[in-house]
């Protein structure tokens, strides 16, 4: 507890600042950002070693290697292919100068400390990514559905049989439909780009 104090006193601590949107291009991670495919920064959090920018595409984090070193790791997690969960806020105490907004997306785990004063930005990111994980959560349990549907259709046919087909026609048949429906259904809701959660929850 000391040592905490001592080091927020002394300004040594690595506490994060939400960046004002008329800044993003100010920071390293915005040139990693794909403008050109449409991706777009919706919050970014900096703190003396680490960036920590969410677009609707992805996180991108700029890892830094110390306190006194520019050396950075550039790393990006896709919504698409990295479910958040795990999502937690925790607010302030009376000596504590930031609060911590926790996640885990694939399987990387995040604390970030961020300045107190900024708690009710905090907080819209804190809904969004709880928004974003109540989403991903739900659809992979309806895919999961979905591609059971298909098993038991597919089963289904087979046993009925087709009049004036051959077991290879029938096969194709079954196999061409069961594919498309997958495939329509992997489109609905293995979502990529959550902008539409960042607008509600962070740019109102």
């Amino acid at each position: 507890m000391f040592g905490k104090i001592a080091a927020d006193a002394l300004g040594l601590s690595d506490v994060g600042k939400v960046i004002r949107p008329q800044d993003f291009d100010k920071v390293d991670s915005d040139d990693y950002v794909f403008h050109e495919d449409g991706e777009k920064i919706y919050f970014i959090i900096k703190s003396r070693k680490d960036e920590y920018c969410f677009t609707n595409l992805a996180l991108i984090h700029l890892d830094g290697d110390s306190a006194v070193s520019k050396k950075r790791m550039l790393k990006r997690y896709a919504y698409g292919s990295n479910e958040i969960s795990s999502v937690y806020m925790e607010t302030a105490g009376t000596v504590d100068i930031d609060v911590e907004i926790k996640f885990t997306i694939g399987n990387a785990a995040f604390s970030i400390d961020v300045d107190k004063r900024q708690i009710e930005a905090v907080k819209d990111l804190y809904k969004a990514l709880i928004k974003i994980a109540e989403i991903t959560s739900s659809n992979d349990n309806l895919f999961d559905y979905a591609k059971l549907s298909v098993q038991v259709a597919k089963e289904s046919l087979g046993r009925i049989g087709s009049q004036g087909s051959t077991p290879v026609e029938q096969f194709a048949a079954i196999n061409e439909a069961a594919y498309g429906w997958l495939k329509s259904k992997h489109a609905e809701l293995k979502i990529k780009d959550f902008g539409f959660v960042f607008e509600k929850y962070i740019n109102h």
